[in-house]
């Protein structure tokens, strides 16, 4: 039960609107002391979700410095690192150095301990000192602050078999392998959207691992780099190198690999917006639909399926699943090659 007076959701952190959990709060307190059933952290690297990086390094004309300029105006003006365009925050690294008398410790931490945190940062109540450094090829900042959580948020421990950078990168998507581990089924016809970066990799090899040697994947990734690296990890019965944006020309792609049959199940891991048509019209007409990206939106992908004729199952991304963590993780560990490539290319 809990003792405290202060709510497990985190609401008593809300400064506006009125009634709103954190998440949805234009603006949360982010000062000291922690309440009594709070947990605070020295953070160390903010992970930016991929979707909001992309953004601000687009609306900044990749000038880094001016990235760092907006995340702490972000900061500063909301509490949070919440992107007001894009709506998503991404997750960070730091080390306990809190608790109040009625944390709820779930996750049997204690102060010292090194974690990564496994909620939004649109929901965290974070205070940036300064920046230190933009990693903008694994979209990581390295900065001096501090975060506070609650009851309800899930922190893990970060494994002691990888470096930190690693362990963050795979965190922060660790979400989307969890929930393809639920929804593919063997002899699924697998299509994979923006499926060269970190979600999208992962996503695959979980999916592989079900399949073996029935079913069929498929990969729809835009950049040449991309392209390299999942024929090189070989998941893939056909990598097809389209941007998901055009979403006739996906159609027509997946149409032909599928001879007319389309996709069981779609995942979208694209991190820009406009892809929700491609993932509707890859799909079977009463197939799954499964939009991990943030840069996606259910009423696009709700009235485009409707003018469409198609009944397929959308289901909005979740970030939580249970066991998640371990899962992510568990996915590289069994897989050699692509701990190589993450190392290579976000924890470098």
């Amino acid at each position: 039960m809990n003792k405290s007076n202060y709510c497990p959701f985190g609401t008593h952190r809300v400064i506006s609107p009125d009634n709103a959990l954190p998440q949805n709060a234009e603006k949360v307190d982010n000062s000291l002391p922690i309440k009594d059933n709070e947990i605070l952290l020295d953070v160390e690297v903010l992970n930016i979700d991929s979707a909001s990086f992309y953004q601000m390094m687009t609306a900044c004309d990749h000038a880094i410095e001016s990235v760092g300029e907006r995340i702490l105006k972000t900061v500063e003006t909301r509490g949070k690192q919440h992107n007001p365009v894009t709506g998503s925050g991404g997750m960070l690294l730091g080390t306990v150095k809190e608790m109040g008398p009625n944390y709820e410790n779930r996750d049997n931490l204690k102060v010292g301990d090194r974690v990564a945190t496994l909620v939004s940062l649109s929901l965290t109540p974070l205070f940036l000192d300064k920046i230190i450094k933009i990693h903008p090829h694994k979209d990581q900042v390295e900065v001096q602050g501090h975060a506070i959580l609650f009851s309800s948020s899930i922190i893990s421990k970060l494994p002691n078999d990888m470096n930190d950078s690693l362990a963050l990168a795979i965190l922060d998507v660790c979400g989307a392998p969890a929930q393809t581990k639920r929804l593919v089924k063997k002899d699924f016809t697998v299509v994979v959207l923006g499926a060269g970066g970190k979600s999208g990799t992962l996503c695959l090899a979980q999916a592989r691992e079900i399949l073996q040697d029935t079913g069929k994947l498929i990969a729809i990734e835009p950049f040449d780099n991309g392209v390299k690296r999942l024929e090189h990890l070989g998941f893939c019965d056909h990598v097809i190198q389209l941007d998901a944006k055009n979403p006739v020309d996906v159609f027509h792609a997946v149409q032909k690999v599928t001879n007319d049959e389309m996709a069981d199940l779609v995942i979208n891991c694209a991190n820009v917006p406009d892809t929700e048509m491609a993932s509707i019209l890859s799909s079977k007409l009463d197939g799954i639909v499964y939009l991990f990206s943030m840069a996606t939106t259910f009423t696009k992908a709700a009235l485009g399926a409707e003018g469409v004729r198609s009944d397929a199952t959308i289901i909005v991304g979740n970030g939580y699943a249970p066991n998640h963590a371990e899962c992510a993780l568990d996915v590289v560990r069994n897989n050699p090659n692509i701990k190589e490539l993450f190392e290579t290319v976000y924890s470098g």
